[in-house]
C-alpha cells in the first residue's frame, strides 16, 4: 500500500526521488519523506505529514542535497498519521535509514527485546523496529545485517535501507508487497510500483518473496535471504510513459474513464480472429484436456475485481455451462474451500500483488488447484505463481478508484469464457465467429458513449447533495450496480448499496423516500427474449421505485423508449449482446461518480483512507 522509490547513480538524487513519489502518491498519502547521504556521508531527512505537497514546502524551507537515497508515502496502518511516525526511520546513532511498505506482525515482541538492549523509540509505527534490528546486526555491510534482521522478522514486508557506515549502496528486500528494480545508463532505481521508475527506465527486475538486492553504482547484485546468489530475468515494460500522465485532463480518474476503449481494444487485440471466432491464449500451461475436465470454477478477487468476477461467473456459465462461485479474497482460505485438481481457481487483481487474492490463490495451489490469473502488472508475483496468465493490458492506472481495469478484466473474463466455451465444445463455429465481432465492435461503442456530451453538470446538480443512493440491476447487471455504488462511496463520500432489483421488495423498500436517488441499469438487448424479459421486469421495479416517490435514474439502450417514460431521468448506452452491455453500463456510472465528487469538491483521484494497491491483509 505504501510506496518506496530509490537511486542511485550520476545525477541528483532529489528531483527523481520527488518525481517517484508523486507518481506513487496513489499507494497512501497520509504522510511522506525522503533520506539522503551526500559523498561526504552527512545524512539528510525530511519528513510531513498529509499531501506531498507538504513535504516540498518542507525542502523548500529547508533544503537537502545527497549523492543517492530513498523516500517514501505512506497509508497508515500502525500509528497515527504523524510527522513522528512518517518514513524514512533511523536506528539509535542516526546511521541506518528505512522505508517500509507492510506489516511486522513480531514488532512488539522485537521492540522489548531490543529495548532491553538499551535501544529507545520514537514513534508508534511497527517499522522502527527494523533499523535498529539491522544496527543491532550491523558489522560493518548492511546487507548483512539486513539479511539477519529479515531472519527475525515475521510479516510481510518491502524495504529500502541505506547508511553512513556502509556508503554508496542501497538495500532492499522483499517478503510479500512488491518490489522492482530499473536499471539505467549507470544508475539504478528500486521501488514498489513500476510508474514510481517510468520515465527513467522500461528495464527492470522483479523481486521475488525472500530476494534482496544491493544497487550500487557499479550495478545491482542479487541475493536470497540467506545470502546465495540469485538470477532474475530482466523485463521490458512496454507501457508509455505518457499513460502516467494527466494528459491535459483534470483528474487521472477522468482520463482513465476515457482510456477504457483502448484499453479494451489492446486486452482483445490479437486473441481472437474476426473470421474464426477462435480465442488465443498463450500464457497458458493448463492443457485443453484440462479444461475439459474441469468440474467447476472459483474466481476470488477483492474490491473492483471482485465485481468483474461476479460478471465473469455469468460469462462462463452462460458460454462454457461451467459452475461458477465467487469468493472474496479476504475469506476464501479461512473457510477450508472445497477446491482440488477437478476446480479452476481464477485470480483477478489489477496489480497482481494483492495480499488476499495472493494467499487465496497459495491455498487453492496447495489443495491441487490449477490456478489462473488475470492482472495488469507484468512480472507480477500472482502472474509468476499461476499456471495460466490472462494479462489485461490497460497501461498504469493511478487513479485509486479502479476504471478501465474494470473494463479490461471484462473484456479478458470475456474472452476466457469463449475460449473455455470453444474447448469444451459449447459453441459452434458460427456462434464463435457471431461472438467474435460483437467483442471486437465494442470499443467503438465505448467511444461513441464517451463522445456524447451527456448532461452529467445539470444532472448532478440534484443528486451531490443526498446522503444515500440506492443502485438496482438484474442478472448480470447486479455487479454493475453493486461497482456503480462502490465507485460514489470511493470518490463522494456519499452512502451507496447495490441491490439486485428483484429483492426491493424484501427490505430496501422501507428506505426509498423523495429524497432517496434510484439508479437503475435498465439496459437490454432487444434481440434477446431473455433480456427483454429481465427488462420488463426492471422497469416493474422502477414503478415501485416511483410509486414511493422515489427518483430514478436509469442507466437504459439506446431506442428502448419505455425505460424514459418510466424514469426522471436517463443516460444512453450503445445496443450489445446482454453478456457485454456491463461494459457499455458501467461507463455512465463512472461519469456520475466522478462528476458528484467534483461537485462536492472531492478529492477524485485520492480519497480518504484509501489506498490502490493493496498489498497488506
Amino acid at each position: 500500500m505504501c510506496g518506496i522509490v530509490g537511486y542511485i547513480g550520476a545525477r541528483k538524487p532529489l528531483p527523481i526521488l520527488m518525481d517517484g513519489l508523486r507518481r506513487l502518491e496513489y499507494r497512501g498519502y497520509d504522510s511522506a519523506g525522503l533520506a539522503v547521504i551526500d559523498a561526504e556521508g552527512r545524512l539528510e531527512i525530511r519528513r510531513a505529514t498529509g499531501k506531498l505537497h507538504n513535504l516540498e514546502e518542507s525542502l523548500r524551507l529547508a533544503p537537502a542535497d545527497g549523492w543517492y537515497g530513498i523516500g517514501h508515502t505512506r497509508w497508515a496502518t500502525h500509528g497515527r498519521p504523524t510527522e513522528e511516525n512518517a518514513h524514512p526511520h533511523r536506528d539509535s546513532r542516526g546511521d541506518i535509514v528505512v522505508v517500509h511498505n507492510g506489516i511486522i506482525e513480531n514488532y512488539l515482541e522485537l521492540k522489548s527485546e531490543l529495548e532491553s538492549l538499551g535501544h529507545g523509540f520514537e514513534t508508534e509505527t511497527d517499522t522502527e523496529i527494523i533499523p535498529h534490528l539491522i544496527e543491532e546486526n550491523f558489522q560493518g555491510s548492511l546487507e548483512e545485517a539486513l539479511r539477519r534482521a529479515v531472519g527475525r522478522m515475521k510479516g510481510i514486508f518491502a524495504i529500502a535501507a541505506i547508511a553512513r557506515s556502509d556508503p554508496g549502496k542501497i538495500v532492499a528486500a522483499r517478503q510479500g508487497p512488491p518490489v522492482v528494480v530499473g536499471i539505467g545508463q549507470d544508475e539504478y532505481f528500486v521501488a514498489s510500483d513500476i510508474p514510481a521508475i517510468l520515465s527513467h527506465t522500461r528495464d527492470v527486475f522483479f523481486l521475488q518473496d525472500g530476494d534482496m538486492a544491493v544497487l550500487t553504482p557499479a550495478g545491482v547484485r542479487l541475493m536470497d535471504f540467506d545470502g546465495r546468489p540469485v538470477q532474475r530475468t530482466l523485463s521490458r515494460i512496454l507501457w508509455d510513459p505518457v499513460l502516467a500522465e494527466k494528459g491535459g485532463y483534470r483528474h487521472f480518474m477522468l482520463k482513465e474513464i476515457f482510456e477504457q476503449p483502448r484499453a479494451v481494444r489492446d486486452t482483445i487485440t490479437n486473441r481472437i480472429g474476426q473470421d474464426s471466432g477462435r480465442v488465443f491464449l498463450d500464457e497458458m500451461q493448463i492443457s485443453p484436456e484440462q479444461f475439459r475436465a474441469f468440474r467447476d470454477a472459483r474466481i476470488v478477487a477483492c474490491g473492483t475485481s471482485w465485481h468483474a468476477a461476479l460478471v465473469g461467473k455469468f460469462m462462463i456459465e452462460k458460454l462454457a455451462r461451467l459452475p461458477v462461485e465467487v469468493d472474496y479474497g479476504s475469506e476464501f482460505r479461512y473457510r477450508d474451500p472445497l477446491v482440488g485438481p477437478d476446480t479452476l481457481t481464477i485470480l483477478i487483481s489489477q496489480s497482481g500483488e494483492t495480499a488476499d487474492t495472493l494467499a487465496a490463490q497459495r491455498e487453492a495451489k496447495r489443495k491441487g488447484s490449477p490456478t489462473l490469473s488475470i492482472c495488469n502488472v507484468m512480472g507480477a508475483m500472482m502472474s509468476r505463481e499461476a499456471a495460466g496468465v490472462l494479462m489485461t493490458h490497460a497501461g498504469p492506472e493511478i487513479g485509486v478508484a479502479s476504471t478501465k481495469a474494470f473494463t479490461a478484466q471484462l473484456a479478458a473474463l470475456f474472452l476466457l469464457a469463449l475460449y473455455i466455451a470453444q474447448v469444451r465444445g459449447e459453441l459452434d463455429a458460427a456462434a464463435s465467429r457471431a461472438m467474435a465481432r460483437q467483442l471486437l465492435a465494442l470499443p467503438a461503442k465505448m467511444e461513441r458513449l464517451l463522445s456524447q456530451s451527456e448532461p452529467y453538470d445539470e444532472l448532478v446538480k440534484h443528486l451531490f447533495k443526498a446522503t444515500d443512493f440506492l443502485y438496482l440491476g438484474r442478472g448480470i447487471h447486479y455487479p454493475i450496480a453493486l461497482e456503480g455504488a462502490l465507485k460514489l462511496k470511493e470518490i463522494s463520500y456519499i452512502h451507496a448499496e447495490g441491490y439486485p432489483a428483484g429483492e426491493m421488495k424484501h427490505g430496501p423498500n422501507a428506505l426509498i423516500d423523495e429524497t432517496l436517488p434510484v439508479v437503475v441499469i435498465a439496459t437490454a438487448d432487444p434481440s434477446d427474449p431473455a433480456s427483454l424479459s429481465r427488462f420488463e421486469k426492471t422497469l416493474s421495479n422502477i414503478e415501485e421505485v416511483k410509486a414511493r416517490g422515489g427518483r430514478v435514474l436509469a442507466i437504459a439502450t439506446e431506442g428502448m423508449q419505455t425505460a424514459a417514460r418510466h424514469s426522471d431521468d436517463v443516460l444512453w448506452v450503445p445496443p450489445a449482446p446482454e453478456l457485454l452491455l456491463p461494459l457499455l453500463g458501467v461507463i455512465p456510472l463512472q461519469l456520475l461518480a466522478y462528476h458528484i465528487a467534483v461537485r462536492r469538491g472531492c478529492d477524485v483521484d485520492q480519497p480518504r483512507n484509501l489506498a490502490k494497491s493493496v498489498t497488506v491483509e
